[in-house]
């Protein structure tokens, strides 16, 4: 029998030892000399001799010794109440650390870092802290960075704040990056895409190198938990930055954590799958794997106008015929599900389980990568999606189900109350556990984040309102699936699929060379076209 199956909390025991104490009860009055009256617990009260010590001392430290313990128990009645338990079948770790809370974009930025800390809090007020490993991050160094992205662009970001980014701009080695200038420019970028110009999407701020390599080092601590086997499942919440280059900052991201962790995967897993259900393309990750058999990176985004001007939704690629780099052995492993504005969660579920579904059947990945931005939700302040929070959830819980080693990182996701709620919940699924619709507000330190209506009415699943039009015709969402399967039948029949042992990088060189060197000049497009044409001299009639 286990302990917990064993063991019935007291009742309330009346006659403890150690009396508890709470601010306001027996509190010295400052100036006062009279001895502190104590209520006991019959109801009676008793007065100390006037010689007596005042109890409890009343300090700083006291109360918040005492108000921590509260807290403690707050949650564990609540743990105890729901339920909250360690997954059987499977270990989860969480990778955090609550200095990449502290920064600031900047005060109209639409990215918010204070969503970590509205998770983290909902995380911690549920007790689902109870049914996880947790870990503390630690920075990841630069030779980790490098190992994807260009070592100036590494070292610029190592070095960048708003008081260096002028002397660093006038760095020969740095100012040869300095993208060109354009007519219509209203900011003013400087090297690898980052400016202090108000307005821009990849801002210097203060501490920023600290945050970037915070949250790459979380990223990469969660992976090292799956490769060794000490975890099934690892989240980093912090990380998922999907859109950064190997030597540019794009869209709020600056180092692509998710593309160092597939790299480091690849050294222990033949494939893996990156999945993408944040709003926008995964833009960065698709271009980092385009030539790579070992790695099907899977979109779902929206795509095409943003309004009625006619730009085009950021960042205006991943459409339905980007299958990968072509002509290379990593064509048609990219696959992308381009979405109309205002999809709903029928729609979104329905094209979520078809596709994915088909694309593990058909690649056999040996883990998975799951960015889950929540900038696909409803409401979000960038998004043009109708989804709620457990349609979101639901795409966490069909990977898992895969029982592959997997790696969940945030995203986007720029209403930050809403972004907390779904992390969390998300959480809750990776851990097998069940949440109540209530928030804690009781142990939350900041519940005016979830009160009133326009906050979800203290809600953990309030309904969106539906703010996008649905533009999604189901028709047309059949047609993408079935135009995905066929692509994927590429993938099905590639001996890089049926392979079942690590192979060798010197040998995927070799064939990426000779694919190159057969592309380069007119001679090898006779030799090609030849070679389409004289299916007899391959030998595929014999």
């Amino acid at each position: 029998m286990e302990w917990k199956d064993s063991y019935t909390p007291r009742a309330d025991v009346r006659d403890s030892i150690v009396q508890q104490w709470s601010p306001g009860r027996g509190t010295p009055q400052s100036g006062s000399g009279s001895p502190i009256a104590l209520d006991l617990p019959n109801g009676q009260h008793h007065t100390p001799p006037d010689n007596a010590p005042a109890t409890p001392p009343f300090t700083e430290e006291d109360e918040k010794l005492w108000r921590d313990q509260e807290l403690n128990r707050k949650i564990m009645q609540n743990v105890e109440e729901h339920g909250i338990t360690k997954p059987r079948g499977h270990k989860v770790s969480f990778h955090y650390n609550s200095r990449v809370e502290d920064m600031h974009f900047g005060k109209t930025h639409p990215m918010k870092p204070w969503r970590l800390t509205l998770t983290k809090h909902l995380v911690l007020g549920y007790g689902l802290h109870y049914a996880m490993d947790t870990y503390e991050a630690v920075s990841a160094g630069k030779d980790q960075v490098r190992a994807f992205h260009d070592p100036d662009y590494v070292d610029f970001l190592a070095e960048v704040s708003p008081q260096t980014f002028a002397g660093l701009c006038e760095n020969p080695r740095f100012a040869q990056h300095t993208p060109p200038k354009h007519e219509h420019d209203t900011v003013d970028l400087g090297p690898f895409n980052l400016s202090t110009s108000p307005g821009a999407d990849c801002p210097v701020f203060d501490g920023m190198s600290t945050y970037l390599f915070l949250y790459t080092g979380a990223t990469l601590a969660a992976t090292q938990q799956l490769t060794t086997n000490q975890s099934d499942i690892a989240i980093n919440w912090s990380g998922g930055l999907h859109h950064a280059h190997r030597a540019e900052a794009s869209g709020f991201c600056y180092i692509n954590d998710i593309v160092l962790s597939i790299l480091d995967m690849l050294r222990v897993y033949p494939r893996v799958l990156y999945i993408d259900i944040d709003v926008h393309h995964g833009d960065g990750v698709e271009e980092a794997f385009q030539r790579q058999p070992r790695v099907m990176t899977l979109s779902y985004h929206r795509y095409g106008p943003y309004d009625e001007t006619g730009h085009k939704f950021f960042p205006g690629s991943g459409d339905l015929s980007d299958v990968g780099l072509r002509g290379t052995v990593g064509e048609h492993f990219a696959l992308n599900v381009p979405i109309p504005s205002g999809i709903d969660d029928r729609q979104y579920r329905f094209l979520f389980e078809s596709v994915t579904g088909r694309a593990i059947e058909a690649f056999k990945p040996s883990a998975i990568v799951l960015q889950c931005g929540a900038d696909s939700l409803g409401g979000d302040r960038l998004g043009q999606f109708n989804l709620n929070i457990k349609a979101h959830g639901e795409c966490v819980s069909f990977v898992k189900r895969t029982r592959l080693p997997l790696l969940i990182l945030g995203g986007g996701g720029y209403t930050a109350r809403n972004v907390a709620r779904a992390w969390c919940h998300e959480t809750a699924l990776a851990t097998d556990n069940t949440l109540p619709d209530s928030i804690p507000l009781d142990i939350v330190p900041r519940p005016e984040a979830f009160q009133g209506k326009p906050n979800g009415d203290g809600k953990l699943y309030p309904s969106f309102p539906r703010l996008h039009n649905n533009a999604c015709k189901d028709a047309e969402l059949e047609y993408m699936v079935k135009k995905l399967e066929w692509e994927l039948r590429y993938v099905r029949n590639s001996p890089w699929v049926k392979c079942e042992q690590l192979p060798l990088q010197r040998v995927q060189q070799d064939i990426m060379e000779d694919v190159d060197e057969e592309m380069d000049g007119s001679k090898g497009d006779r030799e090609r076209r030849w070679r389409e044409r004289n299916p007899a001299g391959r030998g595929e009639l014999r």
